[in-house]
């Protein structure tokens, strides 16, 4: 059994082949719409990261590359947008976004309302401190914020007690311990839910939220360590 996992970032290629199950890259057209073609070029950092942390969590896991970020130009709300109706529609059971807009966009918001009705999980970057960011906040979607007490592996439930209002967390660290964030932490939250999936492939989105809380290594925010958003 596998589990599709949607990475909407910067682009990676660091992964085994058979890990690698769709990949295109987003760009802005002249007329402020959303092309898609082809992924390549060089990918950014961070996302490699993102990728290997998913793949530390869920080897086993199939990676969507998105890539909505380059050398070239800054990711939109609607670049985003497009690439999660994109791994929706290839069949992304889990989508990580390790990133967060400062402002809410009605295309954005609409993309996430639509994923999410189709069972897709969103998991995306939240700030310990800060006002909330986008898509993190949008009902449904699980927030994640980096908090220094989980070991790889453990996640904490913070019921929205960080001031950007993030529900879960995870450790901040990069692969191989280097510096994070919310980010890493979104990626190695979406590598547990990734492996959640593959050991239950039955299990229903729609309980995701208790059975997680159930078994969270930690309950509320732990003020002095709490890591911060790095997106």
């Amino acid at each position: 059994m596998s589990v599709t996992v949607g990475i909407i970032d910067g682009g990676f290629t660091g992964v085994p082949p058979h890990a690698l199950h769709r990949a295109a890259h987003f760009i802005p057209a002249a007329d402020g719409s959303v092309g898609r073609e082809p992924a390549g070029g060089r990918p950014l950092p961070h996302g490699e990261a993102v990728a290997a942390l998913v793949l530390e969590a869920a080897p086993a896991a199939r990676l969507i590359d998105a890539r909505i970020a380059s050398h070239r130009h800054a990711p939109s709300p609607a670049m985003v947008a497009a690439a999660i109706e994109w791994c929706a529609d290839e069949g992304a059971r889990i989508i990580n976004l390790s990133l967060g807009l400062l402002e809410d966009r009605t295309v954005l918001r609409r993309a996430c309302t639509r994923a999410l009705a189709q069972g897709v999980v969103l998991v995306a970057a939240a700030p310990a401190r800060g006002t909330p960011v986008f898509p993190a906040a949008y009902p449904g979607v699980l927030a994640v914020s980096g908090d220094a007490r989980c070991a790889p592996g453990q996640w904490s439930l913070l019921e929205g007690e960080t001031s950007g209002a993030a529900d879960w967390g995870c450790s901040p660290a990069g692969p191989g311990k280097t510096a994070g964030g919310a980010s890493m932490a979104t990626a190695r939250f979406t590598g547990i839910l990734a492996r959640h999936f593959l050991q239950y492939p039955a299990a229903d989105p729609q309980g995701l939220a208790a059975h997680l809380a159930a078994r969270a290594s930690w309950q509320g925010r732990e003020h002095k360590r709490i890591g911060e958003i790095d997106s």
